[in-house]
């Protein structure tokens, strides 16, 4: 009976590291690693980002074709709806040098209603417009940048998003692997008590408490699969891939060692975050926009060709073409350009404050990340020293039980110390491993 209990005991009291999956199972291990690279690929907001970042590459060569001559043709087919009579009178044109009038006599022309076509094609090259054309082509630029650093935001988001959602199964698993030993601890309990209260050492209501501890373990561990088939499913909307792949989750190692500069990664965090570098960008493209604002003043001038054709119309010339200036200018706009620059002003100063907004935040983000990431640091120290207690009084109470020299009370206080320390012990050890991921998230890491 001595040893049938003391194998419960140590399946119940793992060591260091946590349960790990029967090597003989075909349910595929998924580690972090491979889980945020899976995310990274194939996450659907991620796709979108980077399909954001294409768009804006084809914005900015849309902007750089401005510079190029702009093409225009345009043709207009029609028929009359009534003739139109056209009548000279005699001498209409002044006279000939022989004094004749000119025309001589009354002239009627009558334009036919047929169909006739009348085309126009120009071509323009702008001038002065290349200044604010080539501070747009830097504003487009800027845009492909800043859409750069969405997706960089995007794939941190998602790579943090993956951490927490994995941590959160390896939670639940962990906590159901303990509570699956303690089924199998309550089981042999069970049988022990029984054998007691056969011998009339131990009383019946002692062996009913264990039942009861016993079917509601069973219990809460149905509550915990049906919580890790939920939490798969959204780690697998995560990675982009069917709700229903099954995999099993990596154990988590335990603290080696906590080496961390925080001098330096303020340094990283300023460098990385993209936050901080979107307020930049934005501050960037504010000064081109005041000075695109700005450069309206200057008049509109042209390189321009001009080439009509009135098909079928008689008796108008076949072709007419023309090159030279176009200029366009807005002398008198009652204020409304000076009030736009004005209005553009604000809003660099406006972007200005903005960086230093986003990088006093950033600080503050990194400075609370570190600080939370020592803290679950000591306790997950305490925690594993309290582990350690708890299995040394699990193993010595269920000696002095298994030789009838412990209460049976004590058995199941001592049980529910321990499973309270595992359990404690594994929070400390996922939130130190979360921790450190969201410290890595504040640094601007993935």
């Amino acid at each position: 009976m001595s040893k049938y209990w003391l194998v419960a005991v140590m399946l119940l009291v793992p060591g260091f590291g946590w349960a790990t999956e029967n090597p003989s199972s075909a349910t595929p291990v998924l580690t972090l690693e491979q889980a945020v690279a899976l995310a990274l690929e194939n996450n659907r907001s991620i796709k979108n980002a980077e399909l954001e970042v294409s768009k804006q590459e084809d914005s900015l060569t849309i902007a750089r074709t401005r510079r190029l001559p702009k093409f225009d043709a345009t043709m207009f087919g029609s028929m009359l709806l009534s003739k139109v009579d056209f009548t000279f009178k005699r001498g209409d044109f002044g006279t000939f040098p022989t004094g004749e009038p000119n025309p001589s006599s009354d002239v009627k022309v009558t334009t036919p209603r047929k169909f006739s076509m009348f085309s126009v094609i120009s071509a323009d090259q702008p001038l002065t417009q290349l200044f604010r054309i080539n501070l747009n082509v830097k504003s487009a630029k800027i845009n492909t940048e800043l859409a750069g650093e969405d997706l960089r935001a995007k794939r941190q988001s998602i790579a943090s998003d993956v951490k927490s959602a994995y941590f959160a199964v390896l939670q639940t698993q962990s906590s159901l692997e303990a509570l699956e030993q303690s089924i199998k601890l309550y089981h042999e309990l069970d049988r022990v008590t029984g054998d007691y209260v056969l011998q009339q050492v131990a009383l019946k209501s002692q062996g009913m408490e264990v039942k009861a501890r016993l079917a509601k373990a069973e219990y809460d561990a149905l509550k915990l699969r049906n919580t890790i088939r939920s939490q798969k499913e959204r780690l697998n909307q995560l990675l982009g891939q069917p709700l229903d792949t099954d995999f099993a989750v990596s154990p988590m190692p335990a603290l080696t060692t906590f080496d961390i500069d925080l001098s330096a990664a303020t340094a990283r965090a300023r460098e990385q975050r993209p936050e901080l570098r979107q307020a930049i960008l934005k501050r960037k493209q504010a000064e081109l926009d005041r000075r695109s604002k700005k450069a309206e003043f200057i008049p509109d001038i042209s390189l321009s060709y001009r080439y009509m054709s009135p098909f079928s119309i008689d008796p108008l010339p076949k072709n007419i073409s023309a090159a030279g200036l176009y200029m366009s200018w807005e002398p008198f706009d009652w204020g409304r350009k000076k009030r736009e620059l004005a209005t553009k002003r604000k809003a660099e100063q406006q972007a200005a404050n903005t960086i230093e907004e986003v990088e006093t935040q950033v600080l503050v983000e990194v400075n609370a990340r570190f600080r939370k990431l020592e803290e679950t640091r000591v306790a997950l120290q305490v925690s594993r020293l309290t582990q350690e207690t708890e299995r040394e009084k699990l193993r010595v109470v269920s000696n002095r039980y298994s030789e009838r020299a412990a209460l049976f009370n004590d058995v199941l206080q001592t049980e529910s110390d321990l499973a309270q320390a595992n359990h404690q012990y594994r929070d400390a050890l996922v939130g130190f491993w979360t921790a450190k991921a969201d410290f890595e998230k504040a640094i601007g890491e993935e």
